[in-house]
């Protein structure tokens, strides 16, 4: 409930920050007791000394996190770092004919639900023992999917572990292909 009513909130002073109407709570902190139903303000007085918003500030933009943090900016994909592909990017290199293999790791039971045409079947119990199976696809990518994309990540990174280097996750599973690219395929 708490999130929600603090949504609420925040939302309502976007309006009014984006209209102009009413008071925005510049300069006042809103206090929200839940137990006892109660709302108080605070005025708050403005900080001259503060970097950002101050009588002299010297913060005047985002810095740069990546170069903060010691993160590198990343030129392309991480070897062994478990990469995502969208339904709709998926639907585009199905479409000019990339030659990737496709596999569902969902249950059985699943699979009689609903299915991408052409996608090899491996449950996400059995990629262990049964990833010999997938050798012919080693030069290829391998885009993984289940129901929403969890189960998926879990194998794509077994897939990486036993030396597959080509492998991505299909984001939001066959949710998001039934949603985004293909409405005949079943959703569950």
């Amino acid at each position: 409930m708490l999130p929600g009513t603090f949504d609420l909130i925040q939302a309502t002073e976007t309006v009014k920050l984006l209209t102009g109407l009413g008071e925005p709570l510049y300069g006042r902190l809103l206090h929200y007791d839940a137990l006892e139903m109660t709302w108080r303000e605070f005025k708050m007085k403005k900080d001259p000394a503060c970097p950002i918003c101050g009588d002299e500030p010297e913060i005047h933009e985002l810095i740069d996190y990546e170069g903060f943090c010691g993160v590198p900016a990343r030129e392309g994909v991480v070897p062994g770092e478990l990469r995502e592909c969208s339904a709709a990017e998926l639907a585009q290199r199905r479409q000019v004919g990339e030659s990737l293999l496709l596999l569902d790791v969902r249950e059985e039971d699943e699979l009689e639900r609903a299915r991408i045409e052409g996608a090899h079947w491996i449950p996400l119990g059995e990629i262990a023992a049964r990833h010999g199976e997938l050798n012919f696809a080693r030069d290829r990518p391998i885009i993984v999917y289940c129901h929403h994309g969890r189960r998926s990540a879990n194998a794509s990174r077994q897939l990486l572990e036993l030396g597959f280097s080509t492998v991505e996750n299909l984001d939001g599973g066959i949710e998001a292909w039934s949603v985004t690219v293909d409405p005949s395929v079943s959703r569950y």
